[in-house]
């Protein structure tokens, strides 16, 4: 039996875990900096969210998850930036679970429409995603400014 929660800042350790677990599955841990007080504080101040899915007690997934907003719409949306399902067991129907959960909750908050991205090798996920009944928004490529480029342009 599979439950879902949203989490809570005491949840923040856990989430961690599952993010170091994602980094590893999507070949990029060194990426993952995320410490157990920095999710607390993202938590706490509602800055991000999660839900996490339990079978039998024991945590198996999770979404971290952030409000957003568009120009182009005029509304705010939900953005998924972590999904991850412990790959034992992926294919039960758990990431559809919390999929449907966040639509509700997108639904629920008046939310306009759910966003995420897809690494393109993760033709699994591709898959699952397509499959729900999301379109990938190929026309564009996300660009960031982090480090040492945010820190020179910000002078």
């Amino acid at each position: 039996m599979t439950a879902l929660c949203l989490a809570t800042p005491n949840h923040a350790g856990l989430i961690v875990d599952f993010m170091h677990k994602l980094g590893e599955f999507q070949k990029m841990s060194s990426a993952i900096t995320v410490t157990t007080e920095k999710m607390e504080k993202l938590l706490q101040n509602k800055d991000g969210e999660a839900v996490l899915a339990f079978a039998d007690g024991t945590p198996v997934a999770f979404a971290y998850f952030c409000k957003h907003s568009s120009a182009f719409i005029g509304h705010t949306c939900l953005y998924i930036d972590a999904f991850y399902v412990e790959e034992e067991f992926r294919k039960q129907g758990i990431g559809r679970q919390i999929m449907q959960f966040l639509a509700k909750l997108c639904k629920e908050r008046g939310y306009a429409r759910m966003e995420w991205g897809c690494l393109d090798w993760n033709t699994d996920a591709w898959d699952f995603y397509t499959n729900l009944g999301s379109v990938p928004f190929e026309i564009l490529t996300i660009h960031r400014l982090s480090g040492e480029s945010l820190e020179k342009l910000s002078q």
